[in-house]
């Protein structure tokens, strides 16, 4: 749930996955706190396969995941 995009920590000067929960979604309750349980389980992961959270955030009042970026071909 929510749309990744490619984005610029300019603070740490590197590139990150920013995964943000659509309008439709952020303006909900349980879909909120369903978000923040994603960011919290990935933030209790540590694997090669699965990339680091850096930070739950909101922009616009939007939640959003700062994620790892990781190379690769997409899964589309």
């Amino acid at each position: 749930m929510g749309a990744v995009y490619r984005g610029l920590d300019t603070r740490l000067e590197r590139e990150v996955a920013i995964k943000i929960l659509p309008d439709n979604l952020a303006q909900d309750d349980e879909s909120r706190a369903r978000f923040q349980r994603e960011a919290k389980m990935l933030a209790a992961l540590n694997h090669h396969g699965i990339g680091a959270i850096f930070d739950l955030a909101a922009w616009n009042g939007v939640p959003c995941l700062i994620l790892e970026l990781v190379s690769g071909q997409t899964l589309e």
